[in-house]
């Protein structure tokens, strides 16, 4: 791509997409999934599920666009959608939120926090305060805001913060502290202890805190708990999250951030001027999958241990040490048994070494912190029983 200005090169030199040559080059999502398509492997590498959603959600889609529910949604969302988002908060958190005033409908949890880090962020003055490794979005949308990006490294094999460390990290000039729980790219779920202190350290330095939940509802140990419903966190928490994850729906792209109505409204302020609006036959539909009985979201969590499981035996099986997550779609593990010295190098080969596609670990790293990741890779759980059999099989020829 040639070099041209503009803040698209302010956001891919804060994902770390431009070259020694100043040069923008393709995430390594993209070119290992076009790997997995020259190869056959099997993709283990970005998280989307390969089943559909519950009948009763794709079915309300299907029947909203024979409805006409067709042209642009209110610009809040469709007032069903907002009050089923504040009906689901209520109900498995105990937050009352008035739907017209504390929900906010958004094209999936990316646009949601990119338009909260926008609308909260005053300039080059204000940081940024977030666990890393992340997702590869926090950095291009910290680096289009202008705010300095400061990271709090998660270690293996936990994946928890040394609180020191984040105590060291958050200051006066720490305008929001970006807490994404349960964790991609690692699995962890924050310890009690872990999430007080954020809150505490967000009082003291009066910042504001703005959540990434979209794998909320799937957690393999104790319920999700928000920051939101800490002692003195409400009023300085925007939390966003969205169906993709929880319905499988990921193509849907409808999220949303709930909070104080002061918060909401800034970040409203800048979504306008993103997408306006979208998906209106889909806002129906994750209304209706929002509304399911609790069986539902307590077997999709049950589903996916066990296929956290078998992929984690498998893994073992073919030599890797494996770090056991407590959440999301994902499962980090060490390829340094196996010889490995460079994860991405690693994740290059392995496609054509055993048919599987996954992803390093360095690639949600800032180049200052890759070193300490160096040989782990990361592997999405949310396939198949049979393509996750199968993928096991392929791995156990790395143990030969």
């Amino acid at each position: 791509m040639r070099n041209i200005p503009g803040a698209w090169r302010r956001a891919a030199a804060g994902a770390g997409l431009i070259g020694s040559d100043g040069i923008a080059r393709p995430t390594i999502f993209a070119e290992m999934s076009a790997l997995a398509v020259q190869t056959g492997a099997l993709n283990l590498g970005q998280g989307f599920p390969d089943e559909d959603g519950p009948a009763d959600v794709l079915e309300a889609a299907r029947a909203a666009i024979g409805d006409g529910v067709n042209q642009y949604p209110p610009g809040r969302g469709i007032p069903d959608l907002l009050a089923a988002i504040a009906e689901h908060q209520q109900r498995f958190y105990g937050l009352t939120l008035d739907p017209a005033r504390n929900v906010l409908v958004t094209a999936g949890a990316t646009e949601a926090l990119a338009a909260a880090i926008l609308a909260l962020v005053d300039g080059p003055d204000d940081e940024v305060v977030v666990f890393e490794p992340h997702y590869d979005s926090y950095a291009a949308v910290v680096a289009l805001s202008g705010a300095r990006l400061v990271t709090v490294p998660l270690e293996w094999p936990g994946f928890q913060p040394d609180l020191d460390r984040l105590r060291d990290a958050v200051t006066d000039r720490t305008r929001i502290i970006l807490v994404n729980d349960p964790h991609n790219p690692t699995g962890a779920v924050f310890s009690d202890e872990v999430r007080r202190e954020i809150v505490a350290l967000a009082e003291r330095h009066d910042a504001v805190i703005v959540t990434d939940e979209v794998y909320e509802h799937l957690v393999f140990g104790e319920p999700h708990v928000p920051l939101a419903t800490l002692p003195g966190a409400w009023e300085r928490t925007v939390s966003i999250s969205s169906g993709g994850k929880t319905f499988s729906t990921t193509g849907w792209k409808i999220g949303w951030a709930t909070g104080p109505a002061d918060l909401v409204d800034a970040v409203l302020a800048v979504k306008q001027w993103l997408t306006y609006v979208n998906g209106a036959p889909f806002q129906p539909a994750i209304a209706t999958g929002l509304r399911l009985p609790a069986d539902y979201f307590s077997g999709v969590a049950d589903t996916l241990r066990r296929k956290r499981d078998l992929l984690g035996a498998g893994l073992r099986a073919a030599g890797f040490e494996v770090s056991v997550p407590a959440g999301s779609y994902f499962t980090v593990a060490d390829a340094a048994s196996l010889g490995a010295t460079d994860a991405a190098e690693f994740c290059r080969s392995l496609p054509q070494r055993a048919g599987v596609v996954a992803i390093p670990l360095t690639a949600f790293a800032t180049p200052e912190r890759r070193a300490d990741y160096a040989t782990l890779v990361r592997f999405a759980a949310c396939k198949r029983i049979e393509v996750l059999e199968e993928a096991a099989s392929r791995l156990s020829v790395l143990a030969r």
